[in-house]
C-alpha cells in the first residue's frame, strides 16, 4: 500500500475532514453521515468510495475510521454509547488540522501504543489500514456484522425477515427468486388501523459499499408493485446511493446499513444478549 512522502499513513489526510464534517453536522453525526459529508466535501467519486481493501471493506470508510480512531485517542472526537461521533471542544479548536500538524498528532498518539510491537511501530501503521479499527465499546458491533457476513445468503434473508417482523412489519415473506429484479421479499407495515403499506425489501450480505445503480435498479423492480422499499446490507452505502434513495420525484427507499442493523438488534434483543458487569465503587469505601 502506498504511503505519503512524509512516511505517514494515508488515513492521516482525513483528520481535518472528519473534524470539519462533524462541525458541519452540528457537532455530532452517525458514521454514515460523516462518510457522506466527507465524500461530498472532498468530491470523492462513487467508484473511489466503493474501492475495497484486501479484506473487502471500503478503503475510504476504512481510512476514515482509522482517522477517527486516532482523533478519539487525541481527545478531539468522542462517541456515545449509541455509536454517534461527537466533536469535542478540543476538536473544535483544531478545525483545519492538516499537513505537518496532522502528522505530528499521529506520531504523538501512535508512540503511546506501548502494546504495539516495536518493529510494527517503526514501519508506521500504513499496513494496519486494512484491519478495521474498533473502539472498545463498539467491539460487538464489528463482531456482529462479521457474524452476519459469515452466514449464507438465504440465512441472511431469513434474518432480515425476522428483523422486519420485530420492528412492526406483518405478513413478511422471503420471495428471493432469480430474475425478480433483486427483490428478496415483501411485507406489510400497519401504519394505523385503516392504513397498511405494502413494502418490498432487498438483502445485501457483503462488506462492500452499495452504490447508486443498485438503488435505481431496485426502484425499477418496484415499479407497479409498491411505492415503498427497503435495502438492508451488512456493508455501507455510498453518498451517491443515499442521495439517489431520497431523490425528489421518485419513490423513496429506506437504507439500512450494518451499523443500523446492529442498533436495531440491540434495541429488540435479536441475536444479542445484554450483560451486566459490576465493578467496585471505590468512592463508597471512602
Amino acid at each position: 500500500m502506498a504511503r505519503t512522502s512524509t512516511t505517514g499513513p494515508q488515513f492521516v489526510r482525513y483528520f481535518g475532514p472528519v473534524l470539519a464534517a462533524l462541525d458541519e453536522l452540528g457537532g455530532t453525526g452517525r458514521p454514515s453521515e460523516v462518510y457522506a459529508r466527507i465524500a461530498e466535501d472532498l468530491r470523492i467519486s462513487e467508484a473511489e468510495q466503493a474501492a475495497p481493501t484486501s479484506n473487502g471493506q471500503s478503503r475510504f470508510h476504512n481510512q476514515v475510521a482509522w482517522a477517527r480512531f486516532y482523533l478519539v485517542k487525541a481527545g478531539l472526537v468522542g462517541n456515545t454509547a449509541r455509536g454517534v461521533w461527537t466533536l469535542t471542544e478540543a476538536g473544535r479548536q483544531q478545525l483545519g488540522l492538516a499537513g505537518e500538524d496532522a502528522l505530528r498528532l499521529f506520531f504523538r498518539i501512535h508512540s503511546g501504543f506501548t502494546e504495539t510491537p516495536s518493529e510494527e511501530t517503526e514501519r508506521a501503521p500504513v499496513e494496519l489500514e486494512d484491519r478495521a479499527p474498533v473502539m472498545v465499546d463498539q467491539d460487538y458491533h464489528s463482531a456482529f456484522i462479521e457474524k452476519l457476513k459469515s452466514i449464507s445468503p438465504a440465512a441472511f434473508e431469513r434474518f432480515c425477515q425476522g428483523l422486519l417482523r420485530e420492528v412492526g412489519f406483518e405478513s413478511v415473506e422471503v420471495t428471493g427468486k432469480s430474475g425478480d429484479g433483486g427483490i428478496d421479499g415483501i411485507g406489510l407495515l400497519q401504519v394505523n388501523p385503516l392504513l397498511s403499506l405494502r413494502t418490498l425489501f432487498q438483502c445485501k450480505r457483503y462488506g462492500d459499499s452499495v452504490s447508486s445503480p443498485t438503488i435505481r435498479n431496485f426502484r425499477g423492480a418496484m415499479a407497479g408493485r409498491s411505492d415503498y422499499g427497503i435495502i438492508l446490507t451488512t456493508g455501507t452505502f455510498t453518498s451517491d446511493a443515499r442521495k439517489e434513495a431520497t431523490r425528489d420525484g421518485v419513490p423513496a427507499i429506506e437504507l439500512v446499513d450494518g451499523e443500523r442493523i446492529v442498533d436495531l438488534c440491540e434495541k429488540f434483543g435479536l441475536g444479542l444478549r445484554k450483560r451486566t458487569i459490576f465493578e467496585i465503587d471505590e468512592s463508597f469505601f471512602d
